[in-house]
């Protein structure tokens, strides 16, 4: 399994930071690169637990969908996206937030194994694991700048 675990600090109240990050529009917006787009489900809006999303984005040149659900949550500090259905054989991505002196600390935690082997392995670490931290690096770039407006 491989981790990847981010922390953003973010000068806005821990609420307006929470709704921006399970926001489907700001996640839209976020994903520029690769054209995410939400394609079924929970399409716009805010996304609450138990609700699904499917994602159809392009990465490495391939149009690809993921299917996620909010698992948990606990306003404003933590909500969970899991996979439902999609190219991963597991992916947890844990979202902590926590005001602190005016500011809200977020942190990203995602987990996930890939498929096939030894061959999804060696994927993962010439490029995969590189492409999802960037992919939330730009992403926590974006969620920065619209709740620090």
């Amino acid at each position: 399994m491989t981790t990847i675990q981010l922390t953003t600090v973010i000068k806005a109240p821990i609420q307006h930071v929470f709704d921006h990050a399970r926001n489907i529009d700001t996640h839209q917006e976020s994903a520029g690169k690769s054209n995410e787009i939400a394609i079924a489900g929970t399409t716009f809006g805010l996304i609450n637990k138990g609700e699904t999303v499917t994602w159809r984005g392009k990465h490495f040149g391939v149009f690809l969908q993921h299917q996620s659900v909010i698992s948990q949550m606990e306003q404003p500090t933590y909500f969970v996206d899991e996979q439902l259905n999609g190219h991963f054989k597991s992916f947890k991505h844990q979202h902590f937030f926590e005001e602190r002196n005016g500011q809200t600390i977020m942190i990203d935690l995602m987990q996930y194994e890939t498929p096939f082997g030894i061959f999804g392995q060696l994927f993962d670490k010439l490029a995969l694991k590189k492409h999802l931290t960037q992919f939330l690096i730009e992403r926590n770039a974006y969620l920065k700048l619209v709740s620090e407006k």
